[in-house]
């Protein structure tokens, strides 16, 4: 039987071969109980395009603490503003196995108000 963690990575493994397999560049996120990180990664998989997370000197002067709703709104808004500056419009969705649920709903939905498309 499956504990939590390897749930998580085999729903994670499933999302990323179909990602992979559309040759998308992929919005990914992963979160911690005390931050929020996303990456934009290109189709290859290899090359990480733009970066934001609430360790970043920036996020962590408008944001109290970096394991709330508010944080994960503001890294959403700041990967779409890098994404659009690297010229990158659309993205596919990877919540790495996690609910779209909490603060990876809040990212989510802050970074398509950005203009993020997925």
């Amino acid at each position: 039987m499956f504990n939590k963690k390897q749930a998580r990575l085999r729903r994670a493994r499933k999302t990323r071969a179909k990602i992979a397999e559309l040759k998308a560049v992929r919005l990914c996120v992963n979160r911690t109980n005390c931050h929020i990180y996303a990456q934009i990664i290109s189709p290859c998989g290899g090359l990480v395009l733009a970066s934001a997370s609430t360790l970043e000197t920036g996020v962590r002067k408008d944001v109290a603490n970096g394991g709330n709703r508010a944080a994960a709104t503001t890294v959403g808004k700041l990967i779409a503003e890098r994404a659009k500056a690297a010229g990158i419009e659309q993205v596919a969705f990877d919540r790495s196995g996690l609910q779209f649920h909490g603060r990876v709903q809040a990212l989510a939905e802050a970074a398509r108000e950005a203009g993020l498309k997925f």
